[in-house]
């Protein structure tokens, strides 16, 4: 009979790495937006400028840039074929701005071109949403009550989050280099701002590596638990 998971597990130390890379990959990612955040670019084009010009040179002169509220609630919504920017980076100059709003036009781009690890998180991401709310009361449940393949089912639904999780970063990544290119062929930014830009996005995207390793290392702690529990 499978015991119930105490919260001082002997496999506890597993989720450090990902607690401690997603703290590292915040402020990693603050301390850089907030330094380039006080960079004006020298085009003088804000973040919905340069978005705006991204766009209408791959021809989607329609696609909308809306403003919403928030800090770094930047995203491109594949469903409603728009682009979302927080006001810091909708209005703002610099190199900060600049570069996050390149960075979801390059998400436009990916969904024009059907580049495939994008559709591929598309087609993942209803799945995702029930998994994340049902993985940790699958598995949890399953322990507590004794019920192996309930426990295993919890396991598996952790394995489709850290699928998730491993296929956006081949998309954010490749959203980043999009978005730089783009911003140099339309003289957005000169070479002197690469390095600003490419600091900025690189910080982004290790929040999503962070996400992949917390993924990871918490699957990986599960089926330590339970193939512990088989054992005995």
């Amino acid at each position: 009979m499978i015991e119930a998971m105490m919260i001082f597990d002997k496999w506890w130390w597993m989720i450090l790495p990902g607690i401690l890379l997603g703290l590292y990959a915040q402020m990693k990612l603050t301390s850089t937006y907030n330094r380039y955040s006080r960079v004006p670019t020298n085009s003088g084009r804000s973040g919905a400028q340069a978005a705006r010009e991204i766009l209408d040179s791959a021809g989607l002169h329609s696609m909308a840039i809306n403003e919403v509220p928030g800090h770094l609630t930047d995203h491109y919504d594949p469903r409603k074929k728009a682009l979302f920017l927080s006001a810091e980076n909708y209005h703002g100059r610099t190199l900060a701005a600049v570069g996050v709003a390149a960075h979801e036009a390059g998400h436009a781009l990916q969904h024009q071109a059907a580049y495939a690890p994008l559709n591929l998180r598309m087609a993942l991401v209803p799945i995702t949403g029930i998994a994340s709310n049902a993985a940790m009361w699958i598995t949890m449940g399953g322990m507590f009550f004794g019920l192996a393949k309930l426990a295993w089912a919890g396991v598996i639904v952790f394995g489709i989050l850290f699928l998730f999780q491993l296929i956006t970063l081949p998309v954010e990544y490749d959203a980043s280099r999009r978005a730089k290119n783009q911003l140099l062929s339309l003289g957005l930014i000169d070479g002197s701002e690469r390095a600003g830009v490419s600091s900025v996005l690189g910080a982004a995207a290790l929040t999503y590596v962070a996400g992949m390793v917390a993924a990871f290392f918490t699957l990986l702690h599960f089926i330590m638990i339970l193939r512990g529990n088989d054992r005995e």
